[in-house]
């Protein structure tokens, strides 16, 4: 087994202070943000990834997002060229690159860059995104599924090609051949999380990649997803490993449970009230209505599971301790530890 470190990278200072009527405004103004406490916060984490290495960490994952708090790492590719330069071992995991709402060759050539730079460390992951980081980026939600597919065609072709052209719905190159060209041949891994969707999960299983099954799931989800992703596996003619799989749990260690529960849980609480729920980025009633998601995206989960599924992606804000103890609930694709402070 490999352990790998996931970290979210939230701003550093409490924000429960600014709610309105219970919820943190969006968008933030700049007034609320502070440089200084964003400057050691880099500093912090790219010191706490340098130990990761040294207590012997597999690897640790950086994600992107945009426009909240909930993260700082618009560009995890810089975090991960900053952590680079930092360690000598440790796996460097993109997890990920919003694939709909950035321009796929560029991605191709940084990632391209990264895997040099680390001597051919880099796993790469390929994410939707959420709602919220579309709305900035003035990229239409039910372009999503179409965008990250034709993104991902794009940057195989740039990987893998002596010389490549494409005309797509979104993007079109004509006779390009970049460099520099990865280290890890054919290509750098790629993984995906997949938090729900059943399109994403049929995906992988077509282009045989790697998934983390579980946005804010229960076990019996999560089982209900890997179960899918085997069946579609198999379709392609391949039967799922270990390797297919990267589990994800939040860790905290202490000397009993319940001294776990009552030393991190307010700061799981503040996580799932204030940052993850900022931008109302888990309305599912609003992600069907833009094309975002379909009714048919969650049909394979079994029905006993599907109804508790769904009412927990509406309860962040009112989620208790007491949900935390005993819902066994597994936070956004993290694969081994996640990040929350």
């Amino acid at each position: 087994m490999k352990v790998f470190g996931f970290d979210l990278l939230p701003y550093p200072e409490h924000m429960d202070h600014l709610k309105v009527d219970g919820e943190l405004p969006y968008p933030l103004p700049k007034r609320h943000f502070r440089p200084d406490l964003a400057v050691s916060n880099y500093r912090e984490h790219l010191d706490a990834w340098a130990l990761m290495e040294e207590l012997g960490f597999d690897g640790i994952g950086f994600n992107e997002h945009h426009t909240s708090p909930y993260g700082m790492m618009a560009s995890p590719n810089l975090m991960a060229a900053a952590a680079s330069q930092r360690t000598n071992r440790m796996k460097l995991l993109i997890y990920g690159n919003c694939l709909p709402i950035h321009e796929p060759l560029r991605l191709a050539e940084e990632l391209a860059m990264l895997d040099c730079l680390t001597d051919g460390r880099l796993i790469s992951g390929f994410v939707r995104g959420i709602p919220r980081e579309y709305i900035a980026y003035g990229v239409d939600l039910g372009e999503s599924r179409a965008r990250f597919e034709e993104a991902w065609e794009i940057i195989k072709l740039a990987w893998s090609e002596e010389v490549f052209s494409y005309d797509g719905d979104f993007w079109s190159y004509k006779d390009v051949a970049i460099w520099p060209r990865p280290v890890q041949q054919p290509r750098p891994p790629v993984w995906v999380p997949v938090s729900v969707s059943k399109q994403t999960i049929e995906w992988a299983a077509r282009e045989n990649i790697p998934i983390t099954p579980g946005a804010n799931a229960t076990l019996a989800v999560r089982r209900d997803m890997i179960q899918y992703y085997a069946e579609c596996l198999a379709q392609h003619g391949r039967t799922i490993t270990p390797d297919h799989v990267v589990l994800g749990a939040s860790v905290y260690v202490a000397e009993s449970r319940r001294e776990a529960l009552k030393e991190a849980g307010p700061y799981m609480l503040y996580f799932f009230h204030t940052l993850f729920s900022h931008g109302n980025i888990a309305n599912m009633a609003r992600q069907q209505q833009s094309g975002y998601r379909s009714e048919g995206d969650y049909d394979y989960i079994k029905p006993e599971n599907r109804e508790a599924f769904l009412s927990a992606l509406q309860g962040f804000r009112s989620m208790t301790l007491e949900d935390i103890e005993h819902n066994e609930r597994v936070c956004w694709g993290s694969p081994g530890r996640y990040g929350t402070p």
